[in-house]
């Protein structure tokens, strides 16, 4: 099959020629800086990096790249804004078209918050906030064209917007996510209010965004981290209360505008929520964080596979960074076999692939998905269960 046309049986809960590969189709299951770097260099790719995301060190991998990777997916980006845009503020500190103000601590992989523009705000200073202009005609450069000519031209399957986070946790990243977790509880008008505006700010960009490429689009990735690796950051009761409300007018405004599917990212242990997230409209649930998980990945396809796909699921957190090629293809296997069958399955790490990763085992990873992603897929015989990296016995990452 083509790839577009092996993600639409996937994303239809119907057995494609082999399970769909992701890599680097969007802003999260893409590839940290230092870890491109070293893949180019494995398979032989020159030309300069380009950055996706400065902030979090995000490469965008080049088609070259994508290709002997056998990705099936292209990603249609929005563009930044023409004014106020992402600012150096020094060496080590950087300020986001929000207000957001980020730290690269030394020696630190990427920039992490520090300064939280509404920490101190009250629901009236909301209409009083320089919001970022949601219809820049720069976020919309070219997206029109790169749409139409990626479905024209080839066969991948197509993901936007692919960048920017959507409402819950974009409210935590302005407020402070300590203050914001209170607010679900202290001060809850203050939660809808904010998260009201950010909606009316993000149906405002998606809108114009989907004008322009919602015909060619497959998917539609919406990122809104709502778990740790506990479990949830709220209650699914608080959820139901205060952030459903918003996906649900989110995830209806998406559907009238475009056919694609809904992929939410959503990192930490979801599974409380999920069925309230299905209801809301979510399609598709990524990454899957597999080391997080208090079921299986079997358990979760049984109890849930039918009604959501699952995009993801290949261990980041040890596996791909500590193991060998070998455990790797273990990994792979073991995940193929639990949440492939039937189709909902499209193969890709847990979040972006780290600095840590080596290449050789994102190479491991992609060729394991060819060859044991082929369908039917052989659930006969499980995989065997992996030694832990470093030798010990396999831990959760592997159960």
């Amino acid at each position: 099959m083509k790839p577009r046309q092996r993600v639409r049986r996937a994303l239809d809960h119907r057995e494609p020629d082999r399970v769909p590969v992701d890599f680097g189709g969007s802003a999260v299951t893409g590839i940290a800086v230092a870890a491109y770097e070293r893949l180019k260099s494995a398979l032989g790719v020159g030309g300069e990096t380009a950055v996706l995301s400065r902030a979090f060190q995000i490469a965008q991998p080049a088609e070259e790249v994508m290709q002997a990777l056998g990705a099936d997916f292209r990603p249609v980006y929005l563009r930044g804004p023409a004014r106020g845009g992402l600012v150096e503020l020094d060496g080590d500190h950087l300020r986001d078209e929000w207000g957001i103000v980020y730290r690269r601590p030394p020696g630190g992989l990427y920039y992490d918050m520090v300064s939280f523009p509404l920490s101190a705000a009250g629901v009236e200073d909301l209409s009083r906030y320089p919001w970022p202009d949601p219809v820049d005609p720069a976020r919309f450069s070219s997206v029109r064209e790169t749409a139409e000519a990626l479905h024209r031209d080839t066969d991948y399957a197509l993901i936007g917007p692919g960048s920017g986070i959507s409402l819950f946790e974009a409210a935590m990243c302005l407020r402070g996510h300590a203050a914001f977790l209170r607010d679900l509880v202290l001060n809850p008008g203050f939660v809808r209010s904010l998260l009201g505006k950010l909606l009316e700010l993000r149906t405002a960009t998606l809108g114009e965004y989907l004008r322009r490429a919602g015909r060619y689009l497959d998917v539609v990735n919406v990122s809104d981290d709502l778990g740790s690796q506990g479990g949830p950051l709220l209650s699914p009761t608080l959820y139901r209360q205060l952030v459903k409300p918003y996906h649900v007018e989110l995830f209806r405004f998406i559907r009238q505008h475009t056919d694609a599917r809904i992929m939410l990212h959503s990192c930490g242990d979801v599974v409380a929520l999920l069925d309230d997230l299905i209801d809301a409209g979510v399609d598709c649930i990524n990454p899957v964080q597999v080391s997080a998980l208090r079921l299986s990945s079997r358990e979760l396809k049984a109890r849930f596979g039918s009604r959501v796909v699952f995009w993801g699921a290949i261990d980041t957190q040890e596996v791909l960074c500590q193991g060998t090629p070998e455990q790797v293809e273990d990994e792979v296997r073991r995940r193929i076999a639990d949440l492939a069958p039937g189709g909902g399955y499209v193969l890709s790490a847990v979040h972006n692939i780290q600095p840590d990763v080596p290449p050789e085992n994102i190479l491991a990873m992609t060729e394991a998905a060819r060859r044991w992603g082929r369908y039917p897929i052989d659930t006969a015989t499980e995989a065997p269960p992996p030694s832990a990296p470093g030798g010990g016995k396999a831990g959760r990452p592997f159960s």
